[in-house]
C-alpha cells in the first residue's frame, strides 16, 4: 500500500478506542500515523522546534568556543609572564569535549529509555548551573582557579553533550520527510552564531574595560579578571529564555508509538500537535501496550551485528571522529594559530598593558571573522543544498576538499607565512577550511545518525557517533597542546595541518559506508520491515 494510499490518522471511527484491537489494525493505523507526520505541511509548531532546539546549540557554541577567548584572558590574570601553560590551556579547553563524550552517551541512552520529552530541559539546566559556577569561580590556598574551571567545564561539557542527541533526535522525529534535512541543519546551525556572539560580546568586553587596562600595570590583571568573567557568564541568558519551552516541548509520537508501544496515544498526540501544536496527555484514557520490537541488549546485540546495520554506526561514528580531530584542533586554537602566523599580532612592545589590550582586541577579531566568513556561511549553503543534493554527497565532497586544502596549508605553510601576501593568503585557505567543514561533514554528521536507525536506538546511536566526534576533540587538543610547540613557540603548526589532512583523508573512505538518508522515511531508513512491525495487540487497561 503506497502512502497515498494508507488512511489518514485522524479517521477515528475505524479505530474504536475501547475493546481490543487486532494486530491487523493495530499495524495500519502505525502506519497511518507515521505517513501524517512525514507528510505534514510545514507548520508554526515545526518553526517553534527549531527556535527551541537551535537556542540550546547556540548556547553551546557560546559556552565551548567564548574559552578560545577567555584563556588568553586568564593567562594575563592567573598565569606566569602573561598566559596559562599548555597543560593549564589543554586543561580548560579539553574539559569541555571530554564531558560532551560522557554526556552524549548518557542522555542518548537515557532518551531511548525514559523518553526525549522528560531529558529535554534538564542538560540546559546543568549547563546553566555549570556557566554560572564558572563566572564565580575564585582562587584559594588549597585549590587554584585553573583547576575549578576545569571542574565547572567539564560538568557544562556533560549538558552541552546531552544536548545533542535529543535536540537532532527531537527534531528528526517531528519532521516532514521532505524538509527533514532542512530543519535539522537549520537547528544545528545556531552553533554559528553562537560562536559569532562569543566574538562580539569579546569585543564589547575588552572596549568596555579599555580604560582600566590602559591604566593598570601589566598585565591588568583586575579588569581582565573582570571581562572573562562577564564573557563566561553571559552564556546563562540564552540557556534560560529557552528553558521554560524546552520543558514544556511534547513528547514525539514515535517514541510513544515504537518504544512506549502506545499507538492510541500517539495517534492523539499527532492530530493535536499538528493542529494546534498543543500536547494533551488523558490520563484516564484507555492504554493498549501493542507487542513490537522492543529495545533489549539482546535485541540491540541482534541489530547491530547484522553488517548492514554495523556499517552505518561504524561509517556516522568514524566519519564524526575524524572531522573533529580538524573542527576543534583549529576552533579551540585559532588564536593560537593566528598568532603563529603573526596575523593582526600587536605592533606595540610586549610586556605593556597598550600590548595586553590590542591583542585581546585582535583575538576576538580573528574571531570574528573566521565566523563571518567561513562557519557561518557553510551552515547555510548547507541548509540551501541539503534536502536536494543529499547528505552523502555533501560529506563525500567536503572531506574532499578539506584533504586539499590542510595538504596546501601544511605542506606550503612556510611559504604562505614569509610574507604579508602569504599570510592573508593562509587566513583566506583557513576561512575556507571553516566554510567546507560547515558546508560538508561537520554539518552531515549531526544529520544522519539522527535519521539512520530505528526509534528505539535512534537518540542512542546518535549519542555513540557524537561520542565518538568528542574522543576526536580531546585527541586533538591534547595532541595540539602538546605538539605545537616542538621545535620551538608554535613551530609545529605546519605539521599539525598535515596530521588534520590525513584525517580528512579516512574520511572519505569512512562516508561510503553511510546510507544517503534524504526524501526517506526514518522507518525507511531502520532496515526494519514496516509491514507486520506490530506481532500482537497486547492488553487493553
Amino acid at each position: 500500500m503506497s502512502s497515498n494510499e494508507r488512511p489518514m490518522a485522524s479517521d477515528r471511527e475505524s479505530y474504536p478506542e475501547k475493546g481490543q484491537i487486532s494486530a491487523e489494525a493495530l499495524d495500519e493505523r502505525r502506519r497511518a500515523a507515521l505517513a501524517e507526520i512525514d507528510q505534514a505541511p510545514f507548520s508554526w509548531f515545526h518553526i517553534k522546534v527549531c527556535l527551541v532546539a537551535g537556542v540550546g546549540f547556540f548556547t553551546d557554541a557560546y559556552d565551548i568556543f567564548a574559552i578560545n577567548i577567555a584563556a588568553s584572558m586568564l593567562g594575563y590574570v592567573y598565569g606566569k609572564g602573561g598566559s596559562l601553560t599548555s597543560w593549564q590551556s589543554t586543561g580548560v579547553k579539553a574539559a569541555t569535549p571530554v564531558g560532551n563524550l560522557f554526556g552524549q552517551i548518557i542522555f542518548g541512552w537515557l532518551a531511548d529509555v525514559v523518553g526525549r520529552k522528560r531529558m529535554y530541559g534538564v542538560e540546559l539546566m546543568i549547563m546553566i548551573i555549570a556557566t554560572f559556577g564558572q563566572a564565580l569561580s575564585g582562587q584559594a590556598p588549597a585549590v587554584g582557579i585553573i583547576g575549578v574551571l576545569i571542574v565547572w567545564r567539564f560538568i557544562m561539557g556533560v549538558g552541552i553533550g546531552g544536548d545533542y542527541p535529543l535536540s537532532a533526535i527531537i527534531s528528526s522525529e517531528f519532521a516532514a520527510t521532505k524538509s527533514r534535512g532542512r530543519l535539522m541543519t537549520a537547528v544545528f546551525a545556531f552553533q554559528g552564531w553562537g560562536q559569532f556572539a562569543a566574538a562580539i560580546i569579546g569585543i564589547i568586553v575588552v572596549e568596555a574595560y579599555k580604560k582600566e587596562i590602559l591604566a593598570s600595570s601589566f598585565p591588568a590583571a583586575k579588569p581582565i579578571d573582570h571581562a572573562w568573567r562577564i564573557l563566561i557568564g553571559l552564556g546563562c541568558v540564552p540557556g534560560l529564555i529557552a528553558l521554560y519551552f524546552r520543558l514544556t516541548i511534547p513528547e514525539t509520537p514515535r517514541f510513544t508509538m515504537d518504544v512506549e508501544r502506545n499507538v492510541a496515544q500517539a495517534s492523539r498526540d499527532i492530530e493535536n500537535v499538528l493542529t494546534s501544536g498543543k500536547y494533551i496527555v488523558d490520563e484516564d484514557g484507555p492504554i493498549q501496550r501493542v507487542e513490537a520490537p522492543k529495545a533489549s541488549r539482546s535485541d540491540f546485540a541482534a541489530y547491530f551485528s547484522q553488517w548492514k546495520n554495523l556499517k552505518v554506526i561504524i561509517g556516522t561514528a568514524y566519519s564524526w571522529f575524524a572531522l573533529d580531530i580538524a573542527f576543534y584542533g583549529l576552533g579551540l586554537n585559532s588564536s593560537i594559530i593566528l598568532t603563529a602566523i603573526n596575523f593582526g599580532n600587536p605592533h606595540v612592545t610586549k610586556g605593556t598593558s597598550q600590548y595586553v589590550y590590542e591583542n585581546l582586541k585582535n583575538i576576538c577579531i580573528g574571531n570574528l571573522i573566521l565566523s563571518v566568513a567561513g562557519l557561518i556561511p557553510g551552515y547555510w549553503v548547507s541548509f540551501l543544498f541539503i534536502d536536494s543534493w543529499g547528505r552523502k554527497p555533501i560529506q563525500l565532497m567536503g572531506f574532499i576538499v578539506l584533504t586539499i586544502l590542510f595538504v596546501v596549508m601544511g605542506f606550503a605553510y612556510d611559504k604562505l607565512t614569509a610574507t604579508t601576501e602569504g599570510t592573508n593568503a593562509f587566513v583566506f585557505l583557513y576561512c575556507l577550511t571553516n566554510f567546507f567543514q560547515n558546508f560538508g561533514p561537520n554539518t552531515t554528521t549531526f544529520v544522519v545518525p539522527g535519521e539512520a536507525f530505528p526509534t528505539r536506538y535512534r537518540s542512542t546511536a546518535h549519542g555513540i557517533s557524537a561520542a565518538s566526534g568528542k574522543l576526536g576533540a580531546v585527541v586533538a587538543q591534547l595532541g595540539f597542546g602538546q605538539l605545537v610547540n616542538i621545535g620551538g613557540t608554535n613551530k609545529f603548526v605546519k605539521h599539525i595541518m598535515q596530521i588534520f589532512a590525513f584525517f580528512m583523508l579516512t574520511g572519505i573512505f569512512s562516508t561510503l559506508l553511510i546510507p544517503e538518508t534524504k526524501q526517506k522515511s526514518l522507518e525507511d531508513l531502520s532496515n526494519e520491515s514496516q509491514e507486520g512491525y506490530i506481532t500482537g495487540a497486547g492488553v487493553t487497561r
